[in-house]
């Protein structure tokens, strides 16, 4: 992670009961679940302006390291911070942890590339959403 980061987007999601595993908490695989709901919530933000333009993305990579079990019931708080805009792709950090508290129980990262949906192909960041995160002259 670097040191600077930029905070783009804080979802709350509800831990069901099923979310839990036979030790008592929280999958470990869901984690990546709520991760992956907060990016395409940010993502959804930016609908209208990849949508014009043709655009996607994947996941290039993803990683998470989990600190503190979360158990039911309760909100897990996922915030997203962009910390990395290369030439095709952003880096996002995100930091997990219990609705109202102070500690983080993961933190996580995931690697997007932005892609032409007609191709598949890698492309730049649209200048756009380079305005949006701050980064427009970046790579």
């Amino acid at each position: 992670m670097t040191a600077e980061r930029k905070l783009v987007h804080i979802e709350l999601i509800p831990i069901r009961w099923g979310d839990m595993d036979a030790m008592g908490h929280v999958n470990n695989t869901l984690y990546f679940r709520y991760m992956e709901q907060a990016r395409i919530a940010w993502l959804d933000g930016m609908r209208s302006i990849i949508r014009a333009e043709g655009l996607g993305t994947v996941i290039a990579s993803t990683s998470c390291n989990f600190r503190q079990p979360f158990v039911y019931p309760g909100t897990v708080e996922v915030k997203i911070f962009v910390t990395r805009t290369g030439g095709s792709s952003v880096t996002t950090h995100y930091e997990m942890r219990v609705q109202g508290e102070d500690t983080v129980c993961a933190d996580g990262a995931a690697v997007a590339v932005w892609i032409n949906m007609a191709t598949g192909k890698a492309v730049r960041v649209p200048e756009v959403i380079r305005a949006l995160l701050g980064w427009q002259n970046t790579a």
